[in-house]
């Protein structure tokens, strides 16, 4: 058979095929359709087609039941012996023999947490460790404005901020904090713990990089974890370490896809006490084109002439800092965080951040006692002189007069951490958690004095985690909290318990 032929019985097949179509009722009514919409359009038509053929198949093909079982069944027996031998994982860790031993003699205060504050066992006892460093809990004015605000708001907003949750005493707070920082905005969160954890990961994602420090708190720690983003460490408080890192990271990405990233630390470090130096990391931020969040929870209202924070007291314009974070549950007293930075970072928070968008937004009353007390801070800087005279007076009393600790808190800090002196834990032999217990006899000997302390804790380990997955750990510690509810000479005779009560746990260690 030649080309012809080939091509001749082709046609007629075609022909055929047409002539058979057109006897299909309703046939001339779909070639003008696919004609009239598809404009003679052979692909699409197919497509079309072949999604008839597949409706078609569908509706043809045979049920099934999607009540099928896909497990082995069992017995009532089976069931209820898989039951007894199954033990769910804890939710925490088991209490720790430190733990136990603390639990047994927890002091519990009854009533305001003061400068003399009573415990339940009817002892009344010389309050440092709690964070009241102006003793706002006793200012009557800031006593008689929440009780205010309680009268005309009533307890709660019962409304996250974005949903009825606003009122005007939360917009008068951000614009409060704004001012006194010198930023040109501010939101507020309705609680301090998760504000840093909220902000960073509204910021950071997976794929983005964060340069931090070694020694951030637990809960800077969990906002980089929630961030899912690629974290890198410098070593605390080392700026060439930092530098070291920064030009890695830019080598490292210079050829990649660009990515945000991110330079997270703390003003006023909670796990080490001692202070950021900001210029040069808004000089290294600048140079490598990172942004820096800013964790100011126990800095603001503490540093600078009027306590806005690290900020004022090494000379930096607030709008240097991409993000302030900062508290308002510890030095003023009142409750819940804030960030401030730019109009555009604030506002993106107010759609992205999840403790701002799925949290009741800050009850009134505690709004007005921030405001209340930024105010008190911007109108008596003789307050923060007579906080760092007593910080001055109890340091005196203990880390050069005694020969087992020393103080690793900067000068200016409120929060002073004890630390055994390295000769100590070397003569002694002291591992980590023997430190831990000899401290927590020290607390212990100096509450049987009238004085009441705290060890630092606030790193809580993972569950099963090898020191390796842990990562740095705060060095074991006194925390010994300053207040100006108290006058010079009882703070010089706090200051003399507590360095005897060092003395003489320490020296019965042998």
């Amino acid at each position: 058979m030649d080309l012809q032929d080939a091509n001749r019985q082709l046609q007629e097949f075609l022909g055929d095929l047409s002539a058979q179509f057109q006897r299909v009722p309703g046939s001339a009514i779909f070639l003008r359709y696919v004609k009239s919409s598809y404009q003679n359009d052979p692909v699409r038509s197919a497509v079309e087609f072949f999604l008839f053929l597949f409706a078609v198949q569908y509706l043809l093909s045979s049920k099934y039941s999607t009540q099928k079982h896909n497990y082995v069944p069992l017995s009532d027996e089976e069931i209820d012996d898989l039951v007894e031998d199954w033990t769910p994982d804890p939710l925490v860790a088991p209490q720790s023999a430190l733990e136990e031993a603390e639990n047994e003699k927890r002091p519990v205060i009854v009533g305001p947490t003061g400068p003399k504050s009573k415990l339940s066992n009817g002892r009344t006892v010389t309050n440092l460790a709690s964070y009241n460093f102006y003793n706002f809990v006793a200012n009557e004015t800031v006593k008689e404005k929440a009780i205010q605000t309680l009268r005309t708001y009533g307890v709660g907003p019962c409304g996250p901020p974005g949903f009825y949750g606003t009122q005007d005493v939360h917009m008068k707070v951000e614009a409060d904090i704004a001012a006194h920082l010198g930023s040109p905005a501010c939101i507020v969160y309705a609680q301090a713990f998760s504000t840093i954890s909220s902000v960073i990961p509204a910021f950071s994602k997976r794929g983005d990089i964060i340069v931090a420090d070694k020694a951030v708190n637990y809960a800077v720690r969990k906002g980089l974890q929630i961030s899912r983003s690629m974290v890198r460490w410098y070593e605390h408080n080392d700026m060439e370490d930092l530098q070291r890192v920064l030009e890695k990271v830019t080598k490292e990405q210079a050829k990649k896809p660009l990515t945000r990233r991110f330079i997270v630390t703390e003003g006023l470090f909670e796990n080490v006490g001692d202070t950021v130096n900001l210029p040069k990391i808004i000089e290294l931020k600048l140079r490598y084109k990172f942004r820096l969040i800013l964790d100011e929870t126990w800095s603001f209202g503490v540093l600078g002439r009027t306590g806005r924070g690290v900020t004022e007291q090494q000379n930096v314009d607030a709008t240097e800092v991409d993000m302030v974070v900062g508290s308002l549950a510890g030095p003023l007293c009142a409750g819940g965080g804030f960030c401030a930075g730019s109009e555009e970072i604030v506002e993106h928070q107010r759609i992205s951040a999840s403790a701002y968008t799925y949290s009741a937004a800050l009850p009134a009353m505690l709004a007005t006692t921030a405001s209340e007390t930024v105010n008190l801070l911007q109108t008596n800087p003789d307050l923060l002189v007579q906080l760092r005279e007593n910080i001055k007076a109890l340091r005196a009393q203990l880390d050069p007069r005694s020969d087992w600790v020393h103080c690793i808190s900067s000068a200016e800090n409120p929060i002073l951490l004890l630390v055994l002196k390295p000769e100590t834990v070397a003569s002694k032999r002291l591992s980590t958690q023997d430190q831990e217990f000899l401290l927590q006899d020290i607390v212990d000997e100096t509450l049987a004095n009238g004085v009441l302390i705290t060890r630092l804790k606030s790193m809580p380990p993972a569950l099963n985690a090898s020191p390796q997955e842990q990562g740095w750990q705060p060095e074991p510690a006194l925390k010994v909290c300053v207040t100006i509810g108290l006058s010079r000479k009882e703070i010089e005779k706090a200051g003399v318990i507590i360095r005897h009560a060092i003395t003489k746990v320490v020296s019965k260690r042998k």
